[in-house]
Formats: structure tokens, C-alpha cells, sequence
């Protein structure tokens, strides 16, 4: 076997073989194909796409690069995974809740990806953290605390990490196929009893359409259970930004709002709804109501923000983080509000937009290698149906530098559309697939 006939296959829309997708995989991990042909693979795969059963050699093809893990606790081992939005923060309140319910949770991430923000860095904005475990102390902290929020080491699914990569920087991030064996790659390895996927949907996400968001739904859920861990998929809506900012500190900031009882709102019920079906699945609720109030329950008891500020003291956090939160995070120098130039009612946000105005302040990144400013983003982001005066902000933009806030405001004003009539504003939860 070798990566042209791979590639010939692909560009004659022809569906590899398991042995080829499995050499590929074991190539893409250790070396084997130049970082020219890991780009082909992935636009080839894009482009034409995988068969079913393709998607699922792949899948654990990705999964069998690296090691994979088994765990000797007692209670399930579960976790979630998102598919990508904006002010998208759910992971950093859902793992703790469930840890409080129970569960255990050893959360492997990633990076921000296209316009959406991501987990790892939303953490290691907090001072001294590190979400790079070895598996020794990953066990150990699962252990002690009930969850941890880390990157996959480099014996985790090394073929994603590679292919990962490639993805951000060559155009393919939005390919079903990779987004399937990607995410489910890292997540199978970590030995799960259960998963609940959140597959997004509209502005904000990287499926626009409900289509798209089923169709990855399925890809997703059939792939997992395939696989023989218990897998259900919520299709929630992303027309707007989850939490009202985006950008790294300053999602850390709306988590232990909520974490702390100052704040309520989607994020609380995306977690209920997520969080209730993986209790109710792994045997830790009677249905996914009861489930849904337990999640509830352990954010606002307190129990869940105890998790969180001992998860993040034993990956390097602060012990006091979460009763001193806001002398931690990093704070722009540049602050800026996007008034608005009318009356009105927002009507549409778009979310990509968005994300894009805060990976073009650096709190994302266009090439791999780029650093990312943790205290930059928007705040304050006006919700869809909210009235606004003229003169009244749909924004507040937190920069380093006046040239950057100016563009940012540019994209913002486009990015908010205001009506003189109120929208419907779409129901958060959508549909329950798997």
C-alpha cells in the first residue's frame, strides 16, 4: 500500500479499503505521508467522501494509532463533545456537574477550529494551568476529583492529531467524514461507558442547515455505537452565540457566573439536557428528566463549581480560582462598545461572523502556529429578539490594540442584523438522535 494509490482511490471517488484507510491512519501518525498528502487525504475525503462503513474503518482506524485506554472505577466513565459553536463554553460546566452526579469524567478536548472558540484554550486562560497530563496524572486527577479537561497526549489518537492540524489550515474542517472520525477517534480512546454529542446547528456552527446537523447526528451516533459505547446526539441550536461573549477569558468568566448562581440562561439548559441523557444512559438517573434536575441541582447547590476549582488546582490553576475568579483572568487593554446606528429589534446574528472578528483580534488562530491572546473577544453580545435604542451597544469589543477594535466593530456592525418587527427566536434544543 502506499499514499498515491490512496489518493488515486479518493479522487475517483472510490471509498478505500479498511486495510488502506488503516495504513493511512498509521502513516498519518507516525510519518509515513509527507504533510502534502496528509492535505490530499483530507480534501480528497472532503471532497468525495466515505461510505458508511468507511467512516466507521476510519473512525476506529484513528482510534487503534495510539493507546487506548480502560479504566477500574467505581462509576461510569462518561464525557461529551461538541461539534462546534461560539461563546460555545458548555464542556467547562457540564464535566464538574457530572462529576457531582457521580460520574467520571476524563474530557479529551481540543483547540479552537475555524471561527469557533476551543475548550483548551478557554482553560489555559486561567494562570498556571496545563491541560497537557501524561496518563499517569490524568488517572490520577479522573480519580480524585471526577473529571479532568485535557489535550490528548501524543499516544491518543496520533492520526487525529496530525489530520486535526491539517484540517484547520487547508479549508476542510467542514467535512462530516472527518468530523466524525476526529471527534470520535480521541473520544473512543479514552475508554468510554457512555457519550452524548451536541451537533450544532445554524450560524454559529459549522452545519447551517438541519440536514446537515442529522445527517451528522447519525454519521455520529451509528459510528460510536458501532463501536459498542453507548452514544446519544442532541441537535441544538446555534443561531446565536451560546453565552453573550466569546472569546477565551471571557467565557471563563460567564462559566463561574453561572458556576456561582449569577447567571442562568441556555448554557444551564443545554447542560440539563445533555447531562440528563448521559445519567440516565449510564444508570445514574430514572429518565432523562430526572437526570436533567440533577445537573441543575449540582450547579446551583455550589457542588459543581466546588468540582471545577479543585479540577483546575490539580491541573496547575489556582487553588482560590473560583472564590477569586476575577483577579485571575487576563483583562484587554483596549475596550470598546459597538452602539448601534438604529432602532430596533436583532433579528439575525451571524454567529461565524463573529467568531471570525475574535480569531482577527488573536483570540483564535489562522495558522497553526499562532499565539493566542486569552483576554480578547466580545462581551455583552446583543440576543436574538432583544430590543435595542439607538445609541445602545450590540457589543462590547475587548482588544489589545485600536486598529484591531476598529475592524472588530466593522464586523460586528455586519455581523448583527436589526428589524423593525421582533423575530421567532428558535428553541434551543432541537432533536434527540441515537
Amino acid at each position: 500500500m502506499n499514499a498515491r494509490a490512496i489518493l488515486a482511490k479518493l479522487r475517483h471517488r472510490q471509498t478505500p479499503t479498511r486495510e488502506e484507510l488503516a495504513w493511512m491512519a498509521q502513516a498519518l501518525a507516525d510519518g509515513g505521508v509527507s504533510d502534502a498528502q496528509a492535505g490530499a487525504f483530507a480534501m480528497g475525503v472532503c471532497l468525495n467522501g466515505l461510505s458508511d462503513v468507511g467512516r466507521v474503518a476510519l473512525t476506529l482506524a484513528m482510534r487503534d494509532s495510539g493507546r487506548v485506554l480502560s479504566w477500574n472505577l467505581n462509576g461510569p466513565v462518561l464525557d461529551k463533545h461538541s461539534t462546534g459553536g461560539v461563546g460555545d463554553c458548555v464542556s467547562l460546566v457540564l464535566a464538574p456537574a457530572l462529576a457531582a452526579c457521580g460520574a467520571y469524567v476524563p474530557m479529551i478536548s481540543g483547540r479552537g477550529l475555524g471561527h469557533t472558540g476551543g475548550t483548551l484554550d478557554k482553560l489555559e486562560a486561567v494562570p498556571g494551568l496545563t491541560t497537557q497530563l501524561d496518563e499517569g496524572r490524568l488517572r490520577d486527577v479522573v480519580a480524585k476529583v471526577g473529571c479532568a479537561i485535557v489535550g490528548a497526549t501524543a499516544d491518543i489518537a496520533p492520526a487525529d492529531r496530525r489530520l486535526y492540524a491539517v484540517r484547520d489550515v487547508s479549508s476542510t474542517v467542514d467535512s462530516l467524514d472527518l468530523i466524525t472520525a476526529s471527534i470520535l477517534s480521541k473520544k473512543l480512546a479514552a475508554g468510554l461507558d457512555g457519550l452524548v454529542l451536541d451537533v450544532k446547528v445554524g450560524s454559529g456552527a459549522f452545519m447551517k442547515t438541519r440536514a446537515e446537523a442529522q445527517a451528522l447526528a447519525e454519521a455520529l451516533t451509528k459510528t460510536a455505537n458501532a463501536a459498542k459505547c453507548r452514544t446519544t446526539a442532541i441537535i441544538s441550536d446555534m443561531s446565536q452565540p451560546l453565552v453573550p461573549s466569546l472569546g477565551n477569558a471571557l467565557e471563563v468568566a460567564e462559566v463561574m457566573r453561572v458556576l456561582n448562581g449569577q447567571a442562568t440562561g441556555p448554557i444551564v439548559d443545554i447542560c440539563a439536557a445533555l447531562g440528563g441523557v448521559l445519567l440516565t444512559n449510564a444508570g445514574l438517573a430514572g429518565d432523562v428528566q430526572d437526570g436533567a434536575d440533577a445537573i441543575v441541582r449540582a450547579i446551583r447547590q455550589g457542588h459543581a463549581a466546588e468540582r471545577f476549582g479543585r479540577m483546575l488546582a490539580a491541573q496547575g490553576g489556582p487553588v482560590s480560582f473560583v472564590e477569586n475568579w476575577q483577579r485571575f483572568l487576563p483583562e484587554a487593554t483596549v475596550i470598546r462598545e459597538v452602539k448601534a446606528e438604529e432602532d430596533g429589534y436583532v433579528a439575525r446574528i451571524d454567529g461565524e461572523a463573529l467568531g471570525l472578528a475574535v480569531v482577527g483580534l488573536g483570540g483564535g488562530r489562522v495558522v497553526e502556529s499562532d499565539r493566542v491572546d486569552p483576554a480578547v473577544g466580545l462581551s455583552d453580545v446583543a440576543r436574538l429578539g432583544a430590543r435595542v435604542a439607538k445609541g445602545q451597544p450590540l457589543a462590547v469589543i475587548h482588544a489589545s490594540r485600536s486598529d484591531e477594535a476598529e475592524a472588530a466593530q466593522r464586523a460586528v456592525r455586519d455581523a448583527i442584523t436589526l428589524s423593525g418587527s421582533s423575530p421567532r427566536v428558535p428553541d434551543l434544543i432541537l432533536e434527540r438522535v441515537g
